[in-house]
């Protein structure tokens, strides 16, 4: 069940988010991670407190030198931050791996605070050069509402939105459904022209930090192990799930999940 996954994606000094939770949702499935790291943040549960880019010609380094020797089985991007890291970012998926899978995650905002994860003039560099690339994209529900370009507050604009940026080039859309009310969860996977739908009860925990990431690492892993798309994210969203009831606990704000359970089947 191995398979190859690099990660590009900021880093999360407080371990719950980015580049550390990927690794852990990588490992967790049983896959290799890989990673180039395109910022540092200075983060913990109660929020992010500064952010370094890195250069892009740097990004774009480790990413050439990771899939010529090691390769990959599927990407995953993060945090991508300004519009030369998403064209950088982009530009060297389309010449080193153009046929991998690629499952984008489009951070935009912390999800505790308003500290942006992605200026606000990358967010056209987001749909229009990033997106059309995606086999996977998986907006929650207010990145949905930047990048499809209307609110999103209910299960019929979440289909709404999956099929707009499906018709703006993403293979597949993943409309995750946590910000909405209520005390059920929906998601909705858009692909091949029909919707699967995913619904659970919600957990109630203060523990989600991270969620998104480690979300779409499990999905990619799914996919370099050759899972079928729906099957990769079943399977993924079991983990999340089981992830946050094991929560330890840790920090004051959103704390993180426990990525070491083991997936339980259902």
């Amino acid at each position: 069940m191995k398979g190859r996954v690099l990660i590009v994606a900021g880093s999360d000094s407080g371990g719950g988010a980015g580049i550390q939770a990927d690794i852990k949702a990588v490992t967790a499935m049983a896959g290799f991670a890989a990673t180039a790291i395109t910022a540092l943040t200075a983060q913990n549960t109660k929020g992010v407190h500064g952010v370094v880019p890195i250069d892009p010609a740097f990004i774009v380094q480790q990413i050439e030198v990771v899939l010529e020797d090691i390769g990959a089985d599927a990407l995953k991007t993060g945090m991508l931050h300004s519009t030369e890291v998403i064209l950088a970012v982009a530009g060297a998926i389309a010449r080193l791996a153009p046929s991998t899978p690629l499952v984008v995650d489009p951070v935009m905002v912390a999800s505790k605070g308003a500290h942006r994860l992605l200026l606000s003039d990358a967010e056209a560099a987001m749909r229009d050069v990033l997106l059309p690339m995606a086999t996977l994209l998986t907006p929650n529900l207010p990145e949905a509402e930047v990048l499809a370009g209307f609110p999103v507050r209910g299960e019929a604009d979440m289909r709404r939105a999956a099929e707009r940026l499906a018709r703006l080039g993403a293979r597949a859309v993943l409309m995750k459904g946590g910000h909405l009310e209520g005390d059920r969860v929906v998601d909705l996977l858009f692909h091949d022209g029909r919707f699967d739908r995913f619904e659970d009860a919600r957990i109630h925990s203060r523990n989600t930090h991270g969620t998104g990431c480690t979300l779409a690492s499990a999905i990619a892993t799914g996919l370099a192990q050759k899972m079928s798309l729906r099957d990769a994210v079943a399977r993924a969203r079991a983990y999340v799930r089981q992830a946050i009831e094991a929560a330890p606990g840790y920090g004051g704000g959103l704390g993180p999940l426990n990525h070491a359970v083991t997936v339980r089947p259902g």
